[in-house]
C-alpha cells in the first residue's frame, strides 16, 4: 500500500501526517506538492490539518483551488482512499467529495483539548478494523470544527450509515457538554457516498503512540491496510 500526503502552503500539521505512517505501518509516505497533477501512485492520500493558505477566505477554500486536488478528486472517483484531517476535512467539503460545511466554533474560540471519539459503522475501510461503537481518544485543534448540514443531508448521512465518528463522554454517551464544537448531530468524522473518503476533524497522526498519550489513532491506518490486505 503507497501513502501519499499532501502538502500546501500554510500547512502546519504536514509533518506529523507525513510521519504516520512510517512510524504506524512501517510504509514510507510520498510528499505531494499542491502544485502537482500526479499522485505517484498513491492507494491512500492524506490531507493534512493546519490552516492551509492562513484560512484566507475561508478554512479549505484556497487549497481546493490548487492543481493537484484534481488528482485528489479523480483518484477518489476511481474508488481511490483518501482521508482528511481537520483543516482536510474541511478541504474535501470544499472540493465537494463530502458534503457540509465546518462553520466557526459554537464557542468562537479555537479549541485544543482531547475528546473522545465513538466509532459509529464498522461499513468503511477507515473503520472496519476498529469495530462499531468502540471508543477512541485523540485531540482536536481547530477554530472552525463544527459541523453543518441541512436536514436533508444529515438524514441522508444517518440512514446511510456514512457518520464515522461521534463526540461522546467518557462511557460513550451522547452529551451536549462533550461536543466540543456544537457539530450537528455530534458528528466529528463522515464518509462519502462511496465509503471510500473519510473527513474527520480530531488528530489520530496525533494519537499514534503511546508516547503521546494514545495510540487509539493507529488504528485508522491498522483499519485501512487491513482492508486493503484482504481486497
Amino acid at each position: 500500500m503507497k501513502v501519499a500526503v499532501v502538502r500546501f502552503w500554510g500547512s502546519n500539521c504536514d509533518h506529523d501526517a507525513i510521519e504516520w505512517a512510517p512510524r504506524v505501518l512501517g510504509l514510507a509516505s510520498e510528499v505531494i506538492w499542491y502544485e502537482e497533477r500526479e499522485l505517484r501512485g498513491a492507494d491512500l492520500v492524506v490531507l493534512p490539518g493546519g490552516f492551509s493558505y492562513g484560512d484566507y477566505l475561508r478554512p479549505g477554500a484556497m487549497a481546493a483551488r490548487t492543481p493537484v486536488m484534481e488528482a485528489v478528486i479523480a483518484h477518489a472517483r476511481r474508488g481511490g482512499l483518501v482521508i482528511g484531517i481537520c483543516n482536510g476535512f474541511q478541504v474535501l467539503c470544499e472540493v465537494g467529495l463530502l458534503p457540509g460545511a465546518l462553520l466557526r466554533n459554537q464557542t468562537l474560540t479555537f479549541l485544543h483539548q482531547e475528546v473522545v471519539l465513538r466509532c459509529e459503522t464498522a461499513g468503511s475501510p477507515f473503520t472496519a478494523g476498529i469495530g462499531k461503537g468502540r471508543l477512541l481518544r485523540m485531540p482536536i485543534a481547530h477554530g472552525d470544527g463544527n459541523y453543518f448540514a441541512d436536514a436533508a443531508t444529515l438524514s441522508r448521512l444517518k440512514d446511510e450509515d456514512r457518520v464515522a465518528f461521534r463526540y461522546v463522554d467518557a462511557e460513550g454517551g451522547l452529551d451536549p457538554a462533550h461536543n466540543p464544537n456544537g457539530s450537528l448531530d455530534a458528528i466529528a468524522g463522515i464518509l462519502s457516498e462511496g465509503r471510500n473518503v473519510l473527513g474527520m476533524m480530531p488528530h489520530p497522526e496525533r494519537a499514534s503512540e503511546a508516547l503521546l498519550g494514545s495510540s487509539d489513532g493507529a488504528e485508522i491506518l491498522q483499519s485501512v491496510l487491513g482492508s486493503f490486505q484482504r481486497a
